[in-house]
């Protein structure tokens, strides 16, 4: 036992110092985005950000449709066996790029009659393009890049890629709308647009360093990958649908205010976000001989999630008051917003880490099914909520929700454990 103390202490520091990698990166990422956040806020104004925020509202669920989830594949599969990578890759662009290409398609047919952008109706298809292929198509591929690295447990370099990719955007809100006095979305849509080209053009020349891809599907991997993206899908879908519904009931100052309280919420996430993305390889290299070997490290991983989750939470909540400096004195609604919405971080932390270890362990039918009907039907509820009593029936709705994917998600992860434990001895006898 004492020869073997050394060797947990190093692997233990190791864990740590990767840890604290992983969140300083998430925590600088968050950061600049909250900053690019509040410099486009005060920029746009109430009115023209409240229409941005209705779209970053549609092309949020829409991002998570463009890949079909092939991207879960590379941190799945590429630890197991490394020399799969350039089909998984390859797999993985040719998905992104067909389903991107369908997705900015029916966004061009449908949004121009919801959201107006320009007077003129061809200038107003132009900046709905460039809003979609950026913040759909662009961001999923440079996002690719930080899975790539995490696969190959280059941790650093997944750090560098958030970080990198978070503070480009800041630099170029900071230098269009202060530099160049971009004031408007007509004007901010090309400048984002060209600054996520030459940010993917970077990105692709670090991930071909590893490998070239090779261009073929792995039609397996496309059943796996949707139904590992479905539950984003339908989460994506259901946390948007308050302010799709808000866009059409409610004032503009409670529609930007509640996008930003939401931003905030959902970015001081990332210290549990840190932790998952680092243990999420180990437990799918756990979990390969059957899920309840990995069932001991997700109770410690437990643990550390329902920390941070609460530090989290209680930060934002007393942070709350210094928002309107931050973000402008128009969004008079924004400290209230996130003193309700910060404690939902606790209970998103809880089931995240039982989802995971679905995910890790390959049962993502069983992840699908748990987080699609929480998310389907959450969807409809908040929806209604937010039409008959905005905003305060998606906070009550939001509370029930995240609760109940809590309850199911550690009841699936429990019979899974079971059942895995029983197949063991059976096995043995």
């Amino acid at each position: 036992m004492a020869r073997n103390a050394p060797g947990n202490t190093s692997r233990l520091l190791g864990m740590l110092l990767s840890y604290s990698a992983s969140s300083a990166s998430l925590l600088i990422a968050n950061a600049a985005q909250l900053i690019t956040f509040a410099i486009l806020a005060r920029t746009f104004g109430a009115d023209e950000f409240g229409r941005y925020v209705s779209l970053i509202a549609v092309t949020n669920i829409a991002v998570h449709l463009c890949g079909m989830g092939a991207s879960e594949s590379l941190v799945r599969r590429v630890p197991q066996d490394p020399s799969c990578f350039p089909r998984i890759f390859g797999h993985s662009i040719i998905l992104s790029g067909i389903s991107g290409a369908v997705l900015i398609f029916l966004g061009m047919i449908v949004l121009p009659h919801f959201m107006r952008f320009a007077e003129a109706p061809a200038e107003n298809l132009w900046i709905t393009f460039q809003l979609l292929l950026t913040n759909i198509v662009l961001v999923r591929l440079i996002m690719l890049g930080e899975t790539i690295f995490l696969a190959h447990r280059r941790n650093a370099a997944a750090n560098a890629s958030i970080m990198g990719f978070a503070l480009i955007r800041t630099l170029t809100a900071a230098l269009a709308c202060i530099a160049f006095d971009v004031n408007t979305v007509e004007s901010w849509a090309t400048w984002q647009m060209v600054s996520f080209i030459l940010t993917l053009a970077l990105y692709g020349v670090l991930a071909f360093r590893i490998a070239r891809p090779d261009y073929r599907l792995d039609r397996p991997e496309i059943r796996l990958g949707v139904l590992f993206a479905t539950p984003f899908i339908f989460r994506a879908f259901r946390q948007n649908v308050d302010l799709l519904i808000l866009g059409l009931v409610a004032n503009p100052e409670m529609v930007g205010s509640y996008g930003v309280a939401r931003r905030i919420t959902d970015s001081s996430y990332m210290a549990v976000d840190a932790l998952n993305r680092l243990i999420y390889p180990h437990l799918a290299v756990a979990s390969v001989n059957g899920i309840h070997h990995a069932f001991k490290l997700t109770m410690r991983i437990l643990a550390i999630a329902i920390g941070l989750g609460l530090a989290a939470a209680l930060f934002i909540f007393f942070a709350a008051s210094l928002m309107p400096l931050i973000f402008g004195t128009e969004y008079v609604s924004l400290p209230t917003f996130v003193r309700i919405l910060a404690p939902l971080i606790l209970f998103i932390a809880i089931w995240s880490v039982a989802v995971d270890l679905l995910g890790a362990a390959g049962e993502h039918g069983a992840r699908a099914w748990v987080l699609n009907l929480a998310n389907g039907i959450g969807a409809l509820v908040i929806g209604v909520a937010a039409w008959l009593w905005p905003p305060y029936g998606i906070f009550i709705s939001a509370y029930i929700i995240e609760f109940s994917i809590v309850i199911a998600s550690w009841l699936v992860v429990r019979a899974y454990v079971a059942r895995s434990i029983a197949a063991s001895k059976d096995v043995q006898l």
